[in-house]
């Protein structure tokens, strides 16, 4: 999702398109997350939402983040146990995940080419497959 116009009225017609009920805090966690068009993780959200005066709870910032991505709104990225982003951009591509500086970013689907996947259990099938690159900063000789 670009970050072009995106207002409260454009975040509340996003879901009832996806067929989420868009009460006024599921608005507020959208347009944290839409507008910024950025990998945001749930505390980042909670913190923009909340910026004025505290009206969502931590608890409701993780929930309204998981049916967004199970309505296919957003991504989650779990870059390492604990630490996952969420990307507004639901399209295909991939990330580098900058360790040192615990930045993400897209790397386009295109720069990409993965020519063989392993052999998957019978009676399954490839969903998805997306790569998250972990870079560090090289340490100078």
């Amino acid at each position: 999702m670009d970050n072009q116009g995106w207002n409260k009225q454009r975040v509340l017609e996003t879901l009832r398109d996806a067929g989420v009920n868009p009460t006024s805090q599921r608005v507020e966690i959208g347009y944290a997350l839409f507008s910024s068009c950025a990998h945001l993780s749930a505390e980042e959200i909670m913190q923009r939402v909340n910026a004025d005066y505290p009206v969502v709870s931590k608890a409701t910032v993780y929930n309204t983040l998981g049916l967004f991505a199970d309505h296919s709104l957003v991504r989650e990225v779990i870059v390492e146990p604990g630490k996952v982003f969420y990307d507004p951009n639901v399209s295909m591509h991939h990330h580098f995940y900058h360790v040192d500086t615990g930045q993400l970013q897209d790397i386009p689907a295109s720069s990409l080419q993965i020519s063989k996947l392993p052999d998957i259990p019978a009676e399954t099938e490839v969903e998805n497959v997306e790569v998250v690159i972990r870079l560090r900063q090289r340490v100078a000789n």
